[in-house]
């Protein structure tokens, strides 16, 4: 496969109705004990996507078909997936699943017993001053429910709650007004400020992060009573410590961070157009009363003009959940050089390490180590490398927690306008927004990839790289993207396919290996899906949907949906019969400019967009948008 540059390209791509429980949290902490339900994004509170239904089983998935279909009427990439609620929740007559679309964030409530839409939602969004300064594509990632309502996350920074029988709308909040004030003029995608998470209804809360690192936003998650809407509280990235919430007891590594451990690492005043997007999927342990996510890339992609750490972006967080204040962080990459953005999902599960049960997070980061940590104090336990190509770094020091960076692979070492090339993984990451499973059954995790390196050139004012400007494209970097295979010949997960650039694998988090790998021509952008069934399943950009042996790999059953996969798989029961769901959708990173009309022209230095080796397979799979529904026959 050749080298493909793509260069100067922007991606723009409470009044219920039923009885409100005690608590929130008790409420759908009792839903996701029942598999006929999928009621919280991930599964479950830990993270894990996986199903203790296993009706469909590692002995009969191949027999898996089309039990039945449904189009959202949006062409744009699909990520997340839907929620499943029962009537006792819901106040409907029946079972209901609730899907969401790409911009503008079309909202349905379909009756699993007929299959017709109960109601249906649809945002009003100015398509000309959001979709322009969303960074990478039109996607949303899913739904959330607590307390008798569906929580959306509009792409205009808009969260709102609508009554889950009937749809109207109970409240809604635009999450840049209380923010405005403090900081100066508007706050949202005016400034370059959006929103592409699922809401993630936590006790009494409503969680919801912030997009906008590539236009300089400076970054957030908070937290909203989930009651009215009103704000619990907000914790910046980066900043002054009263801004962050910390307090003299945030440790890293078990260590104190001190007083203002983020203004001492940025040059001047940086720290206000930091970045540090909030966007994954977060877990809860209710033990430790702790949430947990993770902290994007600094503005701007140009390394050389913002010396110093960067911190707190690139940062795993635990904040507690009531008030918001920081136990602990761990920064994996700091100051990045290559947009290795630390978003991705945290996994909880309790396993032995070093011999040790331990109550452990884990992480896949785009930077391409797997970290295993105590979840409790935040003590770094494994980090390795999790597919063999990644070069940047030979590896973690696991005293200090520093990556040990490769000299020639360093883009503000090598300077501005001066292309470093072959650096692995790729601004993709090893894996970018899909998030892996863990089955409880094998003690694996189940991991989607990319296997692709690049060159990376940071881009100086004096060669037209912008200066800060609210609201506008704030990246100055151009990139060229191509499979590992090129730089890494040698690789094992390369087998045969010198050209792939994905797969798919299987993780001990305990020892930091890869039990087995399968190799695919493009990145695994899906969600994975694991079972009680002994099935794993998942897809890639060609619209395959797969079913694998979990201890194996195995391939067991494959399907082609209408478009690429990027959605998240996941599973409910209904009448007795177990389905297996996903949205198929290309878009994302990888399709965002052949998705979106218009937007190849778009004028800016940065590097964004589909990896140019992906586009006449994505010009040829635009239909999308179709929520695809198994079951056996």
């Amino acid at each position: 496969m050749s080298k493909i540059s793509f260069k100067s390209v922007v991606i723009a791509a409470i009044a219920l109705v039923v009885p409100v429980v005690a608590s929130a949290n008790d409420e759908v902490r009792s839903l996701i004990q029942n598999p006929n339900y999928w009621a919280f994004p991930s599964g479950n509170y830990d993270g894990h996507r996986y199903t203790a239904l296993k009706q469909i089983n590692n002995k009969n998935v191949g027999k898996l078909q089309v039990a039945w279909t449904f189009s959202t009427g949006v062409l744009r990439g699909h990520e997340g997936g839907p929620l499943v609620l029962p009537g006792s929740a819901t106040g409907l007559p029946g079972d209901t699943l609730y899907i969401h679309a790409a911009f503008p964030n079309n909202t349905f409530a379909i009756d699993l017993d007929t299959l017709q839409i109960l109601w249906h939602f649809e945002p009003q969004q100015d398509f000309d001053v959001t979709v322009p300064v969303m960074c990478c594509d039109t996607v949303n990632r899913g739904l959330g429910y607590s307390m008798g309502q569906i929580y959306l996350q509009q792409a205009d920074t808009v969260l709102v709650a609508l009554d889950a029988k009937t749809g109207k709308v109970n409240w809604s909040v635009q999450q840049g007004g209380d923010i405005s004030a403090a900081l100066g003029g508007p706050y949202g995608p005016e400034s370059g400020m959006t929103n592409t998470n699922a809401p993630h209804p936590i006790k009494d809360k409503v969680f919801t992060g912030c997009s906008g690192a590539e236009f300089g936003v400076r970054c957030w998650m908070a937290a909203y009573n989930a009651k009215d809407g009103s704000l619990a509280w907000r914790a910046f990235s980066m900043g002054p410590d009263a801004d962050m919430m910390f307090d003299a007891n945030t440790t890293s590594l078990g260590k104190k961070v001190g007083k203002d451990s983020s203004l001492k690492t940025w040059k001047g005043d940086q720290w206000k157009q930091g970045g540090g997007s909030a966007w994954g999927y977060w877990p809860a342990d209710f033990d430790e009363n702790l949430m947990y996510y993770g902290t994007g890339n600094p503005g701007t992609w140009n390394p050389v003009v913002r010396p110093g750490d960067n911190k707190w972006s690139m940062t795993m967080f635990a904040r507690d959940i009531d008030t918001g204040v920081a136990r602990w962080v761990y920064q994996m990459t700091p100051h990045d050089e290559w947009d290795y953005d630390g978003v991705n999902e945290m996994i909880l599960a309790d396993f032995k390490v070093k011999g040790k049960m331990t109550k452990a997070l884990v992480h896949f980061d785009r930077n391409g180590f797997a970290y295993t940590m105590d979840r409790i104090t935040g003590a770094l336990l494994v980090a390795e490398k999790y597919d063999p190509a990644v070069n940047w770094a030979t590896g973690i020091d696991m005293k200090t927690g520093l990556p040990q960076r490769v000299a020639k692979y360093s883009t503000h070492g090598n300077g501005e306008d001066v292309v470093s090339k072959d650096i692995c993984p790729s601004a993709l990451g090893t894996k970018d927004q899909q998030p892996a499973a863990y089955s409880p059954q094998t003690g694996l995790f189940y991991v989607p990839t990319n296997h692709v390196c690049m060159t990376y050139e940071p881009v100086s004012y004096a060669a037209g790289g912008n200066k800060y400007v609210s609201g506008q494209a704030f990246v100055n970097a151009n990139l060229t993207m191509y499979p590992a295979g090129a730089v890494c010949p040698d690789c094992p997960n390369n087998n045969a396919a010198k050209d792939n650039m994905g797969n798919m694998l299987a993780w001990d988090a305990s020892t930091g290996k890869i039990v087995w790998n399968i190799v695919e021509q493009y990145s695994v952008w899906s969600g994975v899906l694991a079972t009680a069934g002994g099935v794993v399943f998942y897809g890639n950009l060609e619209g395959w949907a797969k079913a694998v042996d979990a201890k194996s790999g195995k391939l067991l059953w494959k399907f082609k949906t209408p478009s690429g996969i990027i959605g998240s798989f996941n599973s409910w029961a209904y009448k007795g019969k177990q389905y297996v769901g996903v949205l198929s959708g290309i878009g994302g990173w990888a399709g965002a400019v052949v998705a979106i009309p218009g937007l190849a022209a778009a004028p800016d230095t940065a590097a964004l967009g589909a990896v140019g080796g992906y586009r006449s397979l994505l010009q040829h799979s635009r239909a999308g948008g179709v929520l695809m529904v198994f079951a056996l026959p």
